[in-house]
């Protein structure tokens, strides 16, 4: 399979999987109290064998052509964690993972395993919207004498927010699927009308803002 094949394979099979949803006339509402037309529960991968190695498999090249140089996959908690495992085996690097604050007992730590002055990391976490959880563990990364390279995720919604939070941290994001390719994906094979994929594509502008009831006529 070609890159896009293989990426146009991986979003057909979280779609039947529900493990990405798109109802533009049926939003969700996030915690943020956002509507939203997505809705991704990236966990449910995990129970998908022939799934799951895919993803891997599709990380791991990602992580060749955009960081060759790592030499430790870091799984960030806890979704990003079994992606990172199956990367860092594919790749035969070693793996550590953070956590999202450091322990309240025993030694303290926010990083399991083990980091030396000369390695290079790469996060991995599963789905990106603002960046807040994954950039908070490139934070405990760089805090140790290790380099971080950069951040590789499944999926992203490529949110405006998403963009300035990582270039504020200077910090690399590389997906494996985005918004805008779901979205393509969806129109390609008719899975959604063409007022439900302008009002999709709307939401992507502006999220806070956006109202499916004044955008699907």
């Amino acid at each position: 399979m070609t890159e896009t094949q293989t990426q146009a394979a991986i979003i057909q099979q979280l779609l039947e999987l529900q493990a990405i949803q798109v109802k533009p006339d049926a939003p969700f509402t996030y915690a943020s109290g956002i509507k939203s037309p997505i809705y991704t529960d990236l966990r449910m991968t995990i129970s998908k064998p022939a799934l799951r190695k895919q993803i891997a498999t599709g990380l791991s090249e990602l992580i060749r052509q955009f960081y060759p140089t790592a030499t430790v996959i870091g799984g960030v908690a806890t979704a990003g964690i079994p992606h990172a495992a199956w990367v860092a085996e594919e790749l035969e690097l070693p793996l550590i993972y953070v956590r999202s604050k450091p322990k309240d007992h025993g030694a303290g730590k926010q990083i399991e395993g083990t980091l030396q002055a000369a390695d290079q990391v790469v996060l991995i976490d599963d789905l990106i919207s603002t960046g807040g959880s994954v950039l908070k563990a490139g934070k405990a990364v760089r805090q140790t004498p290790a380099q971080l390279l950069g951040v590789a995720s499944i999926f992203s919604y490529q949110l405006p927010d998403a963009r300035q939070n990582f270039t504020a941290e200077e910090t690399q994001l590389h997906s494996l699927i985005d918004y805008h390719q779901l979205i393509d994906y969806l129109a390609t094979q008719q899975q959604l009308t063409p007022a439900q994929l302008d009002s999709a594509r709307t939401w992507h502008q502006d999220p806070w803002q956006w109202d499916a009831t004044t955008t699907i006529k």
